[in-house]
């Protein structure tokens, strides 16, 4: 009777481990060492997270490792939670030998195989790999951290002169230069010297008719020519100094109407001008200007005010501290670029017009933002990821969402927590166009990939 049972017994303890939350028995687990288990032992035995091998389920074993047969990385089988807590709740699923196919529902894999869950603190298959192939790749990680993130916009600019402290010379009537007192380009004058003489019929004329108005008496007829002289462009002190000597200059002298440097000079002795061409004109380089250009992406990242700081290569170690003046309403239409304008104080001189400049803007700060290194971030088509590092050899890949990107650091707004430790070298044995998995599985431990596992009792 007891022979006649024993098959029975076996039978029934089947269908019961069918039921069971952890697969049938396998190699490591047979019939006879269920029949030899207590219901206590055999629940226990159940009761913690078990390792399962995504195309043969009747492979279990206690710790990562590979399959025996396939080789394949074995996956973490998560048991059922204590009693009354909620089981965990999974982000996706994906296919164990693609995991960039991935479904919101369990079902079954293009060849055919189960769909492997992904949880919010797994994101991947997690892979091992051995000290000496972490040495050999000088793999490097880095702590996630909370903090303040600035908005840096960095870009080159050219210097151009401060426009607002740029003299135009010209003149209202036509004549002769007489004698020219400015011999080049480049030359530097101050407020009152004198630029010029210029012979004008003209002038001569206008001046005359002011003296005679002085003999009249007339006040409205020496109102009139004093404003025609004035409207000539002869000066205040030069039109006082006519109505005491009442003696008519041949010429007329123009001066400078600012400290500065000559940026252009058109003209020589001798010359016939007339109003239309421009004599010279007179910069003042204590301030420049300094335009820039920014992608479209960060056009709401500047406002006027922000400040911005300029080096250059002529100067190395030289720091400019300036300010955003103006932002051009409009992108330039070829290479999407907004414009942007800034001022800084040019004392000494040191920065000159046309040079290049390397610009770093500042824009409004973030505060209690999630942020990485940007070398650990991958981006690969419409996915952002990046590789965990869970201690002892262990990684994982896990999905993010980034945000802002500042100098060395980019944002994430989903996917990690602070002291999280993320990877930031060694990421070139990921391959963009093959899947995540075979990427990684380059990395495993050399027993590993030889079949031979953690637990495996062969």
């Amino acid at each position: 009777m007891r022979v006649a049972m024993k098959p029975f017994l076996a039978t029934g303890l089947a269908v019961l481990l069918g039921a069971c939350e952890g697969p049938a028995p396998g190699p490591s687990e047979g019939v006879d060492e269920v029949l030899g288990q207590s219901a206590v032992e055999h629940a226990a035995k159940h009761a913690d997270p078990r390792y399962v091998c995504p195309m043969h389920p009747q492979i279990v074993r206690d710790a990562p490792g590979a399959c025996p047969i396939c080789g394949m990385n074995l996956v973490l089988k998560e048991a059922q939670g204590a009693a009354g807590e909620q089981p965990r709740k999974p982000l996706y699923w994906v296919a164990p030998m693609d995991p960039n196919y991935r479904r919101d529902k369990p079902g079954k894999s293009p060849m055919g195989m189960d769909l492997v869950p992904v949880y919010a603190d797994e994101g991947g298959p997690e892979v091992k790999v051995s000290a000496a192939v972490i040495n050999n790749l000088a793999v490097r990680t880095a702590p996630v951290e909370r903090g303040r993130l600035w908005r840096i916009i960095e870009t080159v600019g050219y210097v151009g002169f401060d426009e607002s402290r740029i003299s135009h010379i010209h003149l209202r009537t036509e004549g002769w230069i007489e004698r020219l007192y400015v011999q080049s380009a480049g030359e530097r004058v101050k407020r009152g010297a004198v630029l010029f003489d210029l012979y004008s019929p003209t002038l001569i004329n206008a001046q005359e008719e002011y003296v005679q108005a002085l003999g009249s008496d007339n006040k409205n007829l020496i109102r009139a020519s004093r404003d025609r002289l004035l409207a000539l462009g002869i000066s205040e002190t030069q039109v006082g100094r006519l109505g005491k000597t009442r003696k008519v200059p041949q010429t007329i002298r123009f001066l400078a109407p600012q400290d500065g440097v000559v940026a252009a000079l058109n003209v020589r002795e001798g010359m016939f001008v007339r109003p239309a061409l421009e004599i010279m004109s007179l910069a003042d380089l204590s301030t420049v200007w300094v335009l820039v250009e920014v992608f479209e992406r960060q056009a709401d990242w500047v406002q006027v005010g922000q400040r911005a700081q300029v080096r250059s290569s002529f100067i190395p170690g030289r720091e400019w501290e300036g300010r955003v003046e103006y932002v051009y309403p409009t992108l330039d239409p070829k290479t999407r670029t907004l414009q942007l304008r800034l001022r800084f104080d040019n004392v000494d001189e040191a920065l000159k017009p046309n040079m290049y400049a390397d610009v770093r803007i500042y824009g409004a700060p973030r505060d209690e933002v999630i942020k990485i290194p940007r070398e650990a971030l991958i981006r690969t088509g419409d996915q952002e990821r990046v590789i965990l590092a869970l201690g002892e050899g262990r990684f994982r890949a896990r999905q993010v969402r980034s945000g802002i990107e500042s100098g060395e650091w980019v944002e994430i707004l989903s996917g990690l927590a602070p002291d999280e430790q993320v990877v930031t070298s060694g990421q070139f044995l990921i391959d963009s166009e093959s899947s995540l998995k075979a990427g990684l599985q380059r990395l495993s431990e050399p027993e590993a990939a030889a079949g031979v596992g953690p637990g495996d009792g062969s």
